[in-house]
C-alpha cells in the first residue's frame, strides 16, 4: 500500500471499484446509494452583521492607549501634514497658523488637548464627538482623518448599553468582533431563513447584502459540500448500561491489581 496522504488512509480495491461503478450505473436508490437534486448539496453563505455599540471616555488609561495606535505613532515620522494650527487660533503647544506641526509636537499638543476633557462616561458617540471637537479646536488644533480615528478608536470600549454607532447617512455601524456567516440551503429563501433562524436570536441583526456571488449577482457566496455522514449516517444503539457497568468493574480492579503490585 502507498505512502498515506493525509486523512486519505484507505485504498479502494479492485473489486470495490467495481461495485461502486456499478451502483452508480444502476441509479436506484438503496442502502449505500442515494440520489439527490445537485442543488440538495448547494447553499449561499451569507454575512450576518450585529450594530457596534461604543461607549467613550477620556481617562488616564484611554488617553495613554492612543500612544499604541499606528496613525498616532506615525505622526513622529510622517511627512504629510496630519495635524495644523486652525486660522486665528493658537495655543503655547501650536505652531503658525497653517504650517506642519514636528511630529512628537503634536503628539504632545493632542495628549494635551485630550486630558482637558471631562472625564464623563459617554454612551454616544454625537455628544462625545461634540466635546472632543470642541477640545480640539480650544487648542487650536484641526487633525485629519486617521487621527481622528485612532483617538475615538483608544478612548472608546465595545457596550451593550451603549447607543448604536450611525454612519453619516443614520445607518447602523456594523461590529467585525460580532459578524458571523450562516450557510442558506439553495432552494431556501435567504429571507425566509434569516427571520426563522437568525432575527429570533438576535433581533438587532441584519443580512450585509454587499457581499455577493460573483457569477449571478446575487446575496451570498454560493457553495457546494457533500457530507457523507449527513446523508448515510445509520444509527446504532448505545451498548445496555449493566454492561457497561461490568466493564468499570472490571477495569478499576485491573488498575486496583496493578497498584498492589508496584506498592509492592
Amino acid at each position: 500500500m502507498r505512502k498515506s496522504l493525509g486523512n486519505k488512509r484507505h485504498e479502494i480495491s479492485a473489486d470495490q471499484i467495481q461495485q461502486i461503478v456499478k451502483t452508480y450505473l444502476d441509479c436506484q436508490p438503496g442502502e449505500q446509494s442515494k440520489i439527490f437534486k445537485t442543488t440538495d448539496f448547494g447553499c449561499r453563505k451569507i454575512t450576518i452583521e450585529r450594530p457596534l455599540r461604543l461607549n467613550f471616555q477620556a481617562s488616564a488609561e484611554r488617553i495613554d492607549r492612543l500612544k499604541q495606535e499606528s496613525a498616532f505613532i506615525n505622526l513622529a515620522v510622517n511627512k504629510k501634514r496630519s495635524v495644523s494650527t486652525l486660522q486665528g487660533e493658537g495655543s503655547a503647544n501650536s505652531l503658525k497658523a497653517g504650517h506642519q506641526t514636528g511630529g512628537h509636537q503634536a503628539q504632545d499638543a493632542i495628549l494635551a488637548a485630550l486630558r482637558t476633557l471631562p472625564g464623563t462616561l459617554y454612551k454616544s458617540r454625537p455628544p462625545f464627538e461634540h466635546a472632543l471637537d470642541a477640545a480640539l479646536k480650544k487648542a487650536g488644533l484641526k487633525v485629519a482623518a486617521p487621527i481622528r480615528k485612532a483617538i475615538l478608536s483608544a478612548l472608546s470600549e465595545r457596550d451593550e448599553t451603549a447607543e448604536i454607532c450611525r454612519d453619516a447617512e443614520g445607518n447602523p455601524e456594523p461590529d467585525p468582533e460580532l459578524r458571523d456567516t450562516e450557510n442558506v440551503p439553495l432552494r431556501e429563501d435567504i429571507r425566509a431563513y434569516f427571520e426563522r433562524e437568525v432575527k429570533p436570536h438576535v433581533p438587532d441583526a441584519w443580512v450585509n447584502t454587499g457581499i455577493r456571488d460573483d457569477k449571478d449577482g446575487e446575496v451570498g457566496k454560493v457553495g457546494y459540500e457533500i457530507n457523507f455522514n449527513r446523508y448515510f449516517y445509520q444509527y446504532q444503539a448505545p451498548r445496555p448500561l449493566p454492561e457497561i457497568e461490568a466493564e468499570i468493574r472490571t477495569l478499576e480492579d485491573e488498575i486496583a491489581a496493578m497498584l498492589r503490585e508496584v506498592a509492592g
